[in-house]
């Protein structure tokens, strides 16, 4: 399998683009994760990077019911809670502040439960976070670098499109041996090459056995820092007896395969030009979050399932009939439902994962029957 290479350089090196290249010329080429990482962060530093006039569109930005579901699915576990009077509801990575807009403004149907809410935010994009406070103001929102400094307390953790845009480690198969993938700089272009596994680093401790003997070029892929937060979450939902969400694009079976993609004005691009100015994102390995929530211990993990079956079985289709009744245009909403459920579409591609403290009696709907237990 050739390798992926970017065209030269063709407009002016940004000041992050030449950081970059300096770092490499300075200790070689750095690993995918270094490359997304960095790339990643001084993306979202930028101020138009959602909606039709940005570079892509999540489902909260396609319709409003998308935000109405969630809204619903929080509401239940409310109920099923007791109906506490304080709640932490969390959103980790909240864009522009739309969904968590939504949620809030259908919970004025439940008006007790919306008023036991205190909205926290996990955001570090100082531009996302100014966004956030405009769309928010009337709720009086808190932000925070990690979840670690969210208070403690009963929490729902909501996370759409959160996990696909943490670093992944890349490892590639060369000559029989696995290696770290990697990108370099060669004067002209960045271009992806490989080296060596850090010493010590045991393989069978994050791939599957059945992927060790796959044949040279093949690439495999994993992330630490998408397993860490879910863990991290699990361990959140053990102390507090709530629950969380998990929404995103990637496979509910680990697999081998290169699906680090760039989006930019809505057109896939290529990864390696333009650094820092496209949306970069990998596919999320729901099963290896499976077993970071079930190793992270006193969860109950509820799907994958797809996003399509999630939000029917959630209502939506009673929802956008509703909506048409009273609708100028019907074709609008058509068009929104089929982007949010059919198969291809974010029907199948986007998969949903849930939470839930194994020692409360919460049980999330949406799931049908597919529950791991602890």
């Amino acid at each position: 399998m050739p390798e992926k290479t970017a065209l030269p350089l063709n407009a002016p090196e940004t000041d992050f683009a030449a950081a970059l290249i300096k770092r490499i010329g300075h200790a070689g080429p750095v690993s995918v994760a270094d490359y997304m990482q960095a790339c990643v962060s001084e993306y979202y530093a930028r101020a138009a990077v959602f909606g039709t006039a940005g570079d892509f569109i999540t489902a909260p930005e396609i319709s409003q019911m998308f935000g109405e579901m969630i809204a619903a699915w929080l509401t239940d576990l409310w109920l099923q809670a007791g109906k506490p009077d304080q709640v932490n509801l969390v959103e980790l990575g909240p864009g522009r502040g739309t969904l968590m807009v939504d949620i809030m403004r259908t919970l004025a149907n439940w008006p007790d439960f919306k008023n036991a809410i205190q909205i926290h935010l996990v955001e570090t994009s100082p531009t996302l976070r100014e966004k956030q406070a405009i769309a928010l103001n009337t709720y009086t929102p808190h932000w925070h670098d990690s979840l670690r400094t969210v208070p403690q307390g009963m929490t729902f953790v909501v996370a759409n499109e959160f996990l696909d845009a943490l670093p992944i480690h890349q490892l590639q198969k060369v000559k029989g041996e696995w290696h770290e993938r990697c990108v370099g700089f060669d004067g002209a272009k960045f271009f992806f090459t490989h080296r060596a596994l850090p010493a010590g680093l045991k393989l069978s401790d994050f791939m599957p056995a059945d992927f060790m003997a796959a044949p040279d070029n093949s690439i495999f892929e994993v992330s630490p820092a998408s397993l860490g937060v879910v863990a991290e979450v699990a361990a959140r939902l053990k102390q507090s007896c709530g629950a969380a969400l998990f929404i995103d694009y990637g496979h509910d079976r680990s697999g081998l395969g290169d699906t680090l993609q760039a989006v930019e004005k809505h057109t896939y691009a290529d990864v390696l030009e333009k650094p820092g100015q496209r949306d970069i994102t990998a596919h999320v390995d729901f099963a290896a979050c499976v077993t970071a929530a079930q190793d992270a211990g006193g969860v109950r993990v509820h799907g994958p399932c797809t996003q399509g079956a999630f939000l029917t079985r959630l209502g939506i289709a009673t929802r956008a009939n509703a909506l048409r009744a009273g609708a100028e245009d019907v074709s609008l909403i058509e068009a929104a439902l089929s982007r949010l459920i059919a198969p291809n579409h974010m029907g199948v591609l986007f998969k949903v994962l849930g939470l839930s403290a194994a020692a409360s009696n919460l049980d999330p709907a949406g799931f049908s029957d597919e529950v791991h237990t602890p």
